[in-house]
């Protein structure tokens, strides 16, 4: 049997990941010191490959498709396919941020300050580049971990990290000067394979069912019932993708509605309802939304 070969991302992604393909219907399990994880599909095989690594794997075939960030794509500037982009991350469905951090009491305010500096980073052919746009002559070096000590240490002037909130940097009395880059989970895949029709239709599922996913988890689905008379004032209180599914009970004075509405709107939504006159109000999540 023909399997298209997925990575997934190995570290702070891997989770998430995982938790985004059992959502859209894979079940992916993996093994402590296992790199090659099940999925509950024969037409597919995984590998756990660090996200830093993803795009080369993907470019020259070693893998068909693989999940990993837009910055580690701009980074080793490997020729792959952006099929998706998948707004999630470690903690939050929010794109993280690479940002210039300094101590609080710096004198760097801007990347123009920068020149004669010494940066640390993981992301350092990026961050080059970057700079010599801008005609900054610095020296950036790979920073093998713990790059917000080196900051706090004084061991380097500035440093290019990555953050969700900024809350940790700020704990350590660092300063975000800018940010340098916004980046969110992309889905890849190998020029070759997109050649080939059976992996390509293969490909277009993953993105067809993770996207659809994504797109279910700041939703949620109303279920209601209200007399016919009172139906107009309900129904103006019900955003929608088109408009509320509506039908008759048996009781024909009575009709159902059903509606889609963001998550987070619920909470002031469903007292007006009431107020309108809907009666037997459920409220239950979406698994996707295509």
């Amino acid at each position: 049997m023909r399997q298209l070969k997925l990575g997934i991302p190995k570290g702070s992604l891997e989770s998430s990941t995982i938790a985004l393909f059992g959502q859209a219907g894979w079940t992916i399990s993996s093994h402590s010191r296992n790199y090659f994880p099940t999925i509950n599909d024969p037409e597919m095989s995984c590998a756990l490959v660090r996200s830093q690594e993803m795009a080369p794997y993907v470019a020259n075939g070693a893998l068909d498709a693989g999940l990993t960030g837009l910055d580690w794509i701009m980074e080793t500037e490997a020729d792959v396919v952006e099929i998706a982009e998948l707004s999630y991350s470690k903690s939050s469905d929010q794109p993280a941020r690479w940002v210039l951090i300094v101590r609080g009491d710096s004198s760097i305010n801007s990347l123009d300050d920068l020149a004669g500096k010494r940066i640390a980073t993981e992301l350092v052919g990026f961050t080059r580049r970057t700079l010599a746009e801008r005609g900054v002559a610095a020296t950036v070096e790979f920073s093998w971990g713990a790059t917000e000590a080196k900051v706090v240490e004084s061991l380097v002037d500035a440093a290019v990290e990555i953050t969700e909130t900024g809350s940790t940097i700020r704990a350590h009395g660092l300063r975000i000067v800018c940010d340098l880059l916004h980046t969110t989970t992309r889905l890849i895949a190998n020029r070759a394979a997109l050649d080939d029709p059976w992996k390509k239709a293969k490909i277009e599922q993953i993105a067809l069912l993770t996207r659809a996913a994504l797109a279910a988890r700041h939703k949620v689905a109303l279920k209601m019932n209200v007399l016919a008379a009172q139906l107009e004032q309900v129904v103006r209180l019900l955003p929608s993708l088109h408009a509320p599914t509506v039908s008759h009970l048996y009781d024909r004075d009575w009709l159902a509605l059903e509606t889609v509405v963001d998550s987070d709107r619920v909470r002031d939504l469903l007292p007006r309802l009431i107020a309108a006159g809907a009666q037997g109000i459920l409220e239950y999540d979406l698994k996707k939304m295509v």
